[in-house]
């Protein structure tokens, strides 16, 4: 029998405590349930008279209460799982109880949504703001049957003694739930946040929520929330979870489908109670401390819309179309190759057997370089005049320098180029500039050389080819160290800020263009970092086009070509190595620099930049001085103080008038010392007598003798020079530009194109012609650069502004669905570059065969 069994017996005393203990439950359940759902008219814990009210939707309810008395209204609607509808409760408390404000708990099955009116919100600087009108939405749960019954309670108290009116207004949201690319009209204010559903529908796995305005301000805050509950839709705890953005006209962001488990968000909707977030004003301060703020009517009316992201699809077309376009110049630089190839084989077969002749080159390798052509220095044919000046001395400074007889000794006369020394081939020993003089002649001989009144490249290419070799192998070896250095901490922080981006939700950090940003993996901006790769893909171009060049110049070298020893513009690639360096770093800290564009690292994208400019200049000026061009360390040290300054420029340089007259002076004392150092050849000193020396030229040069400059090409340069730079310094210290660093970048490229056309003119004045391939690079690279500058000027972004002004500027895509007007920027710039490069390696190649003291410098 079971009575009699010990285990049977503790069986059933188990179940008899079971059910004991499921009574005291029930007890319990039904005492709360009395407490919480009282019946029409009862007393609450502390005394309190509860009215029960079923509540009816889309009905106002006016509704009295104080401290004695609380009101309860019971509603219950019917939900459908195949179509979900919100619903909004609006209250308002038509007399304003600062002190004793009116409670609102609205219970729900699943959640519970608290809050009072007036409704007190913070602001900066404890600001406080309060409103009497508020409306909420409540959170639906999702439901797994058809339909289900949904209860919730809105519980109205107060601990007022006043009696306190109160009006209450509970509606169905019909247009509760977004459809993709249906727009839809709301309005919003800081007591009356609104949020809608989006549920991902079958085969889009990315969407583009867009929300954009009429108005400025007041300021907003869009975010997108996973479908919990609570919702945080108030504006101070809105950022605490989810994506989020500041919002003044336009707002944009890509939700994708794998970050949501239920496959459905909640597009949250906030207008903020103070406008600084988005660069509006902050309000005066209270009268009195703690005192509320009356904003006024901070309404302002939105639309919204989800659109479907780009798929699979147009990542891959984005991809192949970048590499097809970069490749296609690796094809068309082989298929010139082999061409040129070619033809210089046809022209080897055509002059075997014919000998040079004693007085100048091959003229079929000397291209249309004609030695009869006018001297336009001296008015005679170039062949009586070049390296000799008739009529003996000139008068003024330079009668001492033109009258020496040393002009014969270094061999301005023409010559045969067999009776030429050769030049000892490069050797692997060890050979520094500065462990002796490399000038045979004594100190003095060089004030002769480079002051001469007319000069050739002869004059200024007399150092050992060996030395001037090593020394611009430099400018490579120290921008690929500086590269290293530069480019490893640069990407450890911007994978920071990228990871601080994706963990926080806060989209303000990073400034993208949001209308066309294509997420992949971590990266939130992918087609920004893909249109680099051009900068890279040409960058490594331009480095095997000079190895090329380089071996080919070695080999001529060694077979001991006489246009290789004695013609031409001496070849030195270290600069050429440094500016495809350059170019191709360019390309790695812009892609860098997009992964998180914003205030703090736009250094990134423009370091560079002033190393290209500034090697450019360098290889120009190196092209007619290789003997006096500036040594690595000196130059990187100039371009590393320009950086120096890009970054105060960028902390300091808004509207600190000290600031832009500190820059603007040191800017235009760079400018006239740089002046004195070209203008002289760098034969000057800067020292305690320098002011004796300087009355003493204008004495007797231009007092005394009332004579011209020396050296009037030179001078013509240098006026323009100081011309555009004082204008740029009288800029800047003028209208103060936000933005110092492009500011500064314009600075560099002005003198650069200055540069350039004077040396393109100068060549052309002095009988030198351009060949077709330099000419088409010229023609080609200047549309190039025009249309990149065309979309550069676009504007999608800016951080000067507040993020939330940035988004004002972005665009839609406009290439593939993939790309916009900045990547194309992007690639043709990185074009332009290329064919600017190329322009530098091939502008003097009619030259190849001409005598370096027939050539002039300028």
């Amino acid at each position: 029998m079971l009575v009699d069994s010990p285990r049977s017996e503790g069986g059933s005393m188990r179940r008899v405590w079971s059910r004991t203990r499921a009574s005291w439950m029930f007890l319990g359940n039904a005492f709360l349930l009395s407490c919480l759902l009282p019946s029409q008219n009862g007393t609450g814990a502390l005394g309190q008279e509860i009215i029960q009210v079923d509540g009816v939707f889309d009905r106002a309810y006016l509704v009295t209460v104080n401290s004695h008395v609380q009101n309860i209204f019971a509603f219950n609607h019917t939900v459908s799982r195949n179509k979900t509808e919100g619903v909004r409760v609006h209250v308002n408390v038509l007399f304003e109880q600062s002190k004793n404000p009116v409670l609102f708990v609205i219970r729900q099955q699943k959640a519970v949504l608290s809050f009072q009116v007036p409704l007190i919100l913070r602001g900066l600087y404890q600001r406080n703001y309060a409103y009497q009108d508020v409306s909420r939405t409540l959170c639906q749960p999702e439901i797994k049957s058809e339909s289900q019954m949904q209860y919730f309670y809105v519980d109205v108290s107060t601990l007022s003694k006043k009696n306190t009116s109160v009006q209450l207004y509970v509606k169905r949201i019909e247009h509760f739930v977004l459809r993709t690319a249906e727009p839809f009209q709301f309005n919003a204010t800081p007591a009356q946040p609104q949020y809608f559903k989006y549920k991902f529908p079958e085969g889009e796995d990315s969407v583009i929520v867009k929300v954009t305005s009429d108005s400025a301000f007041p300021c907003s805050v869009i975010s997108i929330q996973d479908v919990l509950c609570p919702v945080n839709d108030l504006d101070n705890n809105v950022a605490f979870i989810g994506t989020y953005q500041t919002m003044t006209k336009k707002a944009a962001i890509t939700v994708q489908k794998k970050d949501f488990p239920n496959s459905s968000f909640y597009v949250v909707v906030v207008v903020k109670t103070e406008d600084e977030a988005c660069g509006g004003a902050l309000p005066f301060y209270p009268l009195k401390q703690d005192e509320p703020v009356d904003r006024g009517n901070r309404s302002k009316i939105l639309n919204v819309t989800v659109m479907p992201a780009v798929n699979s699809v147009a990542y891959i077309k984005g991809t192949l179309f970048s590499l097809g376009i970069f490749l296609a110049f690796y094809l068309l630089t082989l298929i010139i190759a082999c061409w040129e190839h070619t033809r210089q084989q046809k022209k080897r077969e055509k002059i075997v057997g014919k000998s040079i002749s004693s007085d100048q080159c091959d003229p079929l390798l000397a291209g249309s370089y004609t030695p009869q052509s006018p001297d336009l220095y001296t008015g005679s044919s170039a062949c009586q005049s070049y390296g000799s000046f008739e009529n003996g001395s000139i008068l003024g400074s330079e009668a001492i320098t033109d009258s020496m007889e040393s002009d014969s000794t270094y061999g301005y006369m023409e010559r045969p180029l067999d009776n030429v020394t050769r030049p000892r081939l490069d050797s692997l020993s060890s050979i520094e500039e500065d462990e002796y003089d490399t000038l045979a002649d004594i100190d003095s001989d060089k004030n002769v050389i480079r002051t001469k009144r007319f000069l050739y490249v002869s004059d200024l290419a007399r150092k050992d080819k060996r030395v001037l070799s090593k020394k611009y192998k430099i400018y490579f070896w120290n921008i690929a160290t500086i590269a290293v250095f530069y480019a490893l901490p640069v990407i450890q922080l911007v994978i920071t800020y990228q990871t601080v981006f994706n963990i926080t939700g806060n989209q303000d950090i990073c400034y993208y263009n949001f209308m066309c940003a294509h997420p992949l993996g971590v990266l939130s901006a992918f087609n920004n970092i893909l249109s680099n790769l051009g900068y890279l893909m040409l960058g490594l171009l331009f480095l095997l086009i000079v190895l090329q060049r380089e071996i080919l110049h070695k080999r001529a070298l060694m077979r001991n070509d006489i246009c290789a020893l004695e013609c031409g513009i001496p070849k030195h690639f270290g600069l050429f190595y440094a500016m495809g360096t350059a170019l191709m770093m360019e390309g790695l800290l812009s892609a860098c620099y997009h992964v998180c564009p914003n205030y703090t690292n736009f250094q990134f994208d423009t370091s560079f930049m002033y190393m290209i400019a500034g090697l450019c200049m360098l290889k120009l000026y190196e092209k007619r001085h290789p003997d006096i061009n500036a040594s690595a360390y000196s130059a990187y040290a100039c371009l590393a103080l320009v950086i120096f300054f890009s970054v105060l420029g960028v902390v300091f340089g808004k509207d600190y008038i000290v600031f832009w007259a500190i820059f603007s002076f040191i800017h235009i004392l760079a400018t006239l010392l740089l002046s004195i150092q070209l203008y002289y050849m760098g034969r000057w000193k800067l020292d305690t007598g320098i002011c004796r020396r300087i009355i003493h030229v204008i004495y007797t040069d231009h007092i005394r003798q009332c004579s011209g400059p020396a050296y009037i090409d030179r001078m013509v340069l240098l006026i323009m020079g100081n011309i555009v730079n004082w204008s740029l310094a009288a800029y800047g210290l003028i209208l103060r530009p936000k933005d110092f660093a492009s500011y500064l970048l314009a600075i560099g490229i002005c003198n650069l194109l200055l540069y350039f056309a004077f040396y393109i003119i100068m060549k052309l004045r002095s009988g030198e012609t351009i060949r077709p391939i330099p000419l088409i690079c010229i023609i080609c690279t200047a549309v190039v650069w025009g249309f990149a500058l065309f979309f550069f000027f676009q504007g999608l972004s800016t951080w000067q502004k507040t993020p939330a002004e940035s988004r004002e500027h972005n665009r839609e895509c406009i290439l593939l669905d993939f790309f916009d007007d900045h990547d194309i920027w992007h690639f043709l710039s990185s074009i332009a570059l290329f064919g600017s490069f190329l322009i530098l390696l091939t502008l003097d190649e009619d030259l190849d065969c001409v005598q370096r003291d027939k050539i002039y410098v300028f």
